[in-house]
């Protein structure tokens, strides 16, 4: 049994070396780094026999959940705000046109009933976060175009797996009233948006105010409030996924205070769960099956790119200020990924005659999507001429390290041109003895802090300061001053 576990163990660590090294790979080429996760969860299929899609479907659940939690610390409502009403539109109406019209060509290609044909259409309707944000993360694409895509794809799942779910139960229990999973759609999206905000904003408030001993404690509780919004929302009949999402979003646009020791982690952890979910379902598909449904699965991945997915683009952006040549390039970058194959294991889990075969057919279109797709968004970007300027990225408003069991911390934070701090010589902020400027990092060179050194906009300030001044710190680079110079001025 030891022997065994050694064996384990070591196939594990083959595994996420293989996965990480492979991201190279997938980058030099632009395509997704599922592709290769998923080839080699093939390639192992050869040698273990993995056969359990209830297991992959809480892996693939859990993994999303990460991810879509990633994604929204990663996205600013600043750069969604404007493009909000556009991505709902995709995410909705978009998800219901690209269902419907694929679901018509399934019913003829596949040969099936209509219920299944549009619950083929709804499992491969929506667009993948984890596929869409590791390709665009590393393009320089428009960035109006790059937040919409982003927003689209981290708040179409709760539409898909609404509409896989109400289709699945449509098909057992025929006399379903239509009425009632209008109703249950609302109350899913009603609390997974309101549960989201509330525990974003109780989860960003106690991470600001508890002292924990370690830095790494704290991504820990941020993930563990991630998957506590999951839980509580999917308890209580409502959309987990977009819970998820919306927490990720209330936390990574909250003034917290561990904000890139938190993104670290999860941008860590939610690679580890891709390699972990990827491969999982590469073991669940048998590539001999593949080739029984290879020319059906490629004319319904051809269908989805180049019918379904502009049809559901451009009429759900029929009112949108969008150009020709950027609903040319939304509707091409529909990337498909990991939740079209989780959703595939509904029909799997539910016992419909036609689960293996859809699981393989959206397995075949997942995979033609990615590669085609994947490798050809840049390129068409340019060609379109929808290339943005680089911008470099934003150093967080605060960052703290806890320094083991002391009372003190180290803090590193941006200074913005809004701060009153911006302009000023330290010697005017009056800071406290025990709140110490140890370093001032300006244009990629050290700055050594004295009284004379003006603050720049741009700078980032690394600060020494007792936990139980932490919000004294925070008040001197809100107001530009501290309690002795307050008390001076009044």
């Amino acid at each position: 049994m030891t022997h065994l576990a050694d064996q384990i163990i070591m196939l594990l660590a083959v595994l996420l070396l293989v996965g990480v090294l492979s991201t190279k790979f997938s980058t030099r080429f632009g395509m997704p780094a599922l592709v290769l996760f998923i080839a080699v969860g093939m390639v192992l299929s050869h040698f273990v026999y993995f056969n359990n899609a209830s297991l992959t479907q809480i892996a693939g659940i859990f993994a999303l959940v990460v991810i879509l939690f990633e994604g929204g610390m990663q996205t600013s409502m600043k750069d969604i705000r404007p493009i909000m009403a556009p991505a709902l539109s995709l995410a909705t109406v978009g998800v219901l046109l690209t269902t419907a019209i694929v679901g018509v060509f399934a019913k003829f290609i596949l040969g099936v009933p209509w219920a299944e044909s549009l619950l083929f259409g709804a499992i491969v309707g929506s667009t993948d976060a984890a596929a869409v944000f590791s390709v665009l993360g590393g393009k320089n694409i428009d960035k109006r175009l790059t937040s919409t895509l982003e927003a689209e794809s981290g708040s179409n799942d709760p539409m898909a797996v609404f509409l896989t779910v109400s289709l699945i139960e449509w098909i057992q229990h025929p006399d379903t009233a239509i009425w009632s999973l209008l109703l249950s759609f609302v109350w899913e999206m009603g609390i997974g948006l309101l549960l989201g905000i509330i525990i974003g904003k109780l989860a960003a408030y106690l991470i600001n105010r508890i002292n924990l001993d370690s830095t790494g404690l704290y991504p820990v509780m941020a993930i563990g409030f991630a998957v506590l919004t999951y839980g509580l929302t999917a308890m209580v009949h409502g959309s987990g996924l977009l819970a998820v999402y919306v927490i990720g979003l209330t936390l990574g646009n909250s003034e917290l205070m561990y904000h890139r020791t938190i993104m670290n982690f999860n941008h860590g952890f939610a690679w580890m769960m891709q390699i972990a979910m990827f491969i999982l379902l590469g073991l669940l598909v048998f590539p001999q099956e593949l080739s029984n449904i290879a020319w059906d699965g490629l004319l319904l991945s051809v269908i989805l790119m180049v019918i379904a997915r502009p049809a559901g683009v451009f009429i759900s952006l029929l009112f949108a200020k969008f150009s020709f040549r950027e609903k040319t390039l939304i509707s091409w970058a529909g990337l498909r990924g990991a939740v079209p194959i989780v959703l595939a294991t509904y029909p799997l889990l539910a016992g419909l005659p036609q689960g293996r075969l859809f699981f393989n057919v959206v397995f075949f279109v997942v995979l033609t999507s990615a590669v085609i797709q994947g490798t050809t968004i840049s390129p068409l970007a340019s060609r379109l001429k929808l290339v943005g300027r680089e911008e470099a990225g934003q150093p967080s408003l605060m960052e703290l390290v806890a320094l083991g069991k002391t009372d003190s911390e180290f803090n590193h934070i941006g200074i913005q041109p809004s701060m009153p701090i911006a302009g000023m010589q330290i010697a005017e902020l009056g800071l406290p003895d025990d709140i110490l400027f140890t370093a001032i990092i300006r244009d990629k060179n050290i700055v050594t802090p004295h009284g004379n050194t003006v603050i720049q906009a741009g700078d980032t300030v690394y600060v020494l300061s007792p936990k139980s001044k932490r919000d004294e710190m925070r008040a001197i680079f809100r107001s530009g001053k501290g309690k002795a110079a307050q008390a001076e001025t009044t």
